[in-house]
């Protein structure tokens, strides 16, 4: 196997849309991703984008492409995502700020996290909390 990727996430969303570059906006303005990489058409449709945030990645590209994957994710439904943050109240507030739609303000969680949810211009819910799952206790 080349190369390590211990300390490397082993799952990453991918997310189609009808506005990639609308979502990439959101996704760095809004909610705090850092642009890695973008690779657009000669149209100018986004044949792969990947967001970080932490050491997590997601996904995505514009909707209406060709291919295998682009035929398996025609007409699905809005995803969910789970993103672990130090600080939800600013990452919460920065969202506020960028006119993200929130679906529940951070709150409190019987578990021990503090979560907030928002769901981008195309239905997709992001969720943001401190709870890092498979992290030691």
């Amino acid at each position: 196997m080349a190369g390590s990727t211990a300390g490397v996430p082993s799952v990453f969303p991918t997310i189609v849309y009808d506005d990639a570059k609308a979502a990439i906006k959101t996704l760095t303005e809004g909610l705090g991703f850092t642009e890695e990489a973008v690779y657009e058409g000669e149209d100018g449709t986004v044949l792969h984008a990947e967001l970080s945030c932490g050491n997590g990645r997601v996904m995505l590209s514009s909707s209406g492409r060709e291919g295998i994957f682009a035929e398996a994710m025609r007409g699905s439904g809005p995803a969910g995502v789970y993103v672990v943050v130090d600080d939800v109240d600013a990452h919460h507030a920065r969202a506020v700020e960028h006119g993200v739609k929130i679906l529940m303000p951070p709150t409190d969680q019987d578990y021990g996290s503090r979560d907030y949810m928002a769901r981008d211009a195309e239905g997709n819910v992001w969720s943001f909390g401190t709870y890092a799952p498979g992290a030691a206790g």
